[in-house]
């Protein structure tokens, strides 16, 4: 699986969003065409490399990742920038191509300084880095009964004042928000967050599927890591997530990472979803890229055994495994085929986003190559075109 030019013909591509075996024709650095094997080449056939039935995708979007490196985005300084830079770098080591930095529920005073030092951050351009694609603020309007690891002490009612005050001057850099849409019914809030392009994300929340849906008709397009933090699927209370479900322009993220969500439940929810609405995030806390260990968590402590982060009493703070590491899980646990394993992290979230996907014009730098064992159900994956220091 070596390294290629930046201009060539790549042949016998299993292609995210594409049927059959693909030839994919590069130039200068970016995707020319995408047409199947048997379509005529290009007039000037460039070198050739034949992929042997590989997936090509492009790289993960994390729309939900709350640090890395030992840095947690809601203690962000002005000094940080940096360590952030760094972060960029490792994920993209990591295989993902941008992500939006996660600021859980904090004081309104570090939500300031967190979103000024991100918004302060340069783009990285076609550097080997990880692009920030915007905020995600993961409170602080959240439900207290299904707060989770949010510390209650900092949630705040839902209220257009209340968004004021914790977004204040940086709107431009929030992409989403994560809410509790019953601490609000009139949708005064969500229609304030849309009118600022700031997509709205249900989560940490008791909703009804009867309050879910009068939040998606107000403009509501997302849920924050699905069956965590809101009630479970019931029959007679079918709840927030099973709303979300059946709605054709809602997006639900999850974690695919064994322990927030039990992978048979997993199963059913991708069954339930076979075409679209689902998207894969990591969740992934401050000591991902770190070894277990008990590390700082704002005034707490929590505890990465595997991989797995937890408050001192046994709740659930997240993860420290990387977006792909869910895509790897995903297909080593059979829930799903390969190509919709890698699409779940890369093709969906770009489409969550509105951001375009798999196809001409994108940059072949962001190309990743996938490997699948049949007999281990194990699946590996590179970027085509490595950076020097890799």
């Amino acid at each position: 699986m070596g390294a290629l030019p930046l201009q060539g013909q790549l042949e016998n591509a299993r292609v995210t969003g594409y049927s059959g075996l693909q030839q994919v024709s590069i130039r200068d650095g970016v995707i020319q065409t995408i047409q199947p094997m048997d379509a005529p080449p290009p007039t000037l056939a460039p070198q050739k490399i034949d992929l042997e039935g590989d997936w090509l995708s492009l790289g993960g979007i994390d729309l939900q990742i709350n640090g890395a490196l030992g840095l947690a985005f809601p203690d962000l300084l002005p000094t940080d920038q940096s360590k952030l830079q760094e972060i960029c770098q490792f994920l993209w080591q990591q295989g993902v191509d941008g992500f939006l930095p996660t600021l859980v529920t904090t004081s309104v005073d570090k939500f300031q300084q967190a979103l000024a030092t991100l918004s302060a951050q340069k783009s990285p351009g076609d550097s080997d880095q990880a692009q920030i694609l915007g905020v995600h603020l993961e409170g602080p309007c959240l439900n207290a009964t299904k707060r989770g690891a949010h510390p209650q002490k900092h949630l705040q009612p839902l209220s257009i004042e209340t968004l004021q005050a914790v977004i204040g001057p940086y709107k431009d850099s929030v992409r989403v928000m994560t809410l509790a849409p019953e601490l609000e019914p009139s949708g005064e809030a969500v229609a304030w967050l849309r009118s600022h392009n700031i997509i709205v994300s249900l989560g940490h929340s008791l909703a009804t599927a009867a309050e879910a849906d009068v939040a998606f008709n107000q403009g509501a397009t997302m849920v924050t890591h699905a069956f965590n933090a809101m009630p479970s699927l019931h029959h007679r209370q079918p709840g927030l997530l099973a709303a979300a479900l059946v709605h054709p322009q809602v997006w639900c993220g999850f974690i695919a990472d064994g322990q927030h969500v039990d992978p048979l439940m997993l199963k059913l929810m991708l069954k339930a979803s076979p075409e679209q609405g689902l998207f894969l995030v990591s969740d992934a806390l401050a000591p991902l890229g770190l070894p277990d260990g008990v590390y700082p968590w704002d005034s707490r402590q929590i505890e990465v055994t595997a991989g797995t982060a937890r408050l001192s009493d046994g709740t659930l703070s997240g993860t420290t495994l990387s977006l792909l590491a869910g895509v790897q899980n995903l297909v080593h646990w059979n829930l799903c085929y390969v190509g919709r394993a890698i699409a779940l992290a890369t093709e969906a979230p770009r489409q969550a986003l509105g951001l375009p996907g798999m196809g001409p014009g994108q940059s072949a730098r962001c190309l990743l190559r996938w490997r699948h064992h049949p007999q281990t159900q194990t699946l590996k994956w590179q970027r085509l075109f490595p950076s020097e220091n890799a």
